[in-house]
């Protein structure tokens, strides 16, 4: 039998969706993250939460089509520091937690998003 992708072991859409839902509750929330999502109408807040779902479920191997730009781009210009860089991987762990995500994957989550580090900070 093929092993499952992350995509499936995360729960395929949905389960991927409760996680980007779960994830910005909690970073729009936090005093030091928030100002990147301030002033932003719903609608552009729903648009990019549907990009960071399609982006994560494309890239977790679900056929899902990412018409976003990459995450350079996306990130360009809005001065992510080192400091707001690990305040979002806290709330990306708490969020696995609370969801129960098994630990081979929030491992396999880590190492992906990890791996995006030098894309989206900008500020040392």
């Amino acid at each position: 039998m093929a092993e499952k992708s992350l995509y499936e072991r995360l729960g395929s859409y949905d389960g991927i969706t409760a996680f980007v839902n779960n994830l910005l509750d909690r970073v729009k929330a936090d005093s030091q993250l928030r100002r990147f999502w301030d002033h932003r109408g719903t609608d552009r807040l729903e648009k990019e939460k549907q990009l960071l779902i399609d982006y994560l479920c494309a890239n977790a191997g679900g056929q899902v089509h990412y018409t976003g730009r990459d995450m350079k781009v996306s990130h360009k210009g809005m001065n992510i520091s080192e400091s707001d860089w690990q305040i979002f991987l806290q709330h990306a762990g708490a969020t696995m937690q609370a969801l129960n995500v098994p630990e081979q994957e929030q491992i396999d989550v880590s190492v992906f998003v990890t791996s995006l580090k030098n894309d989206i900070v900008e500020v040392a």
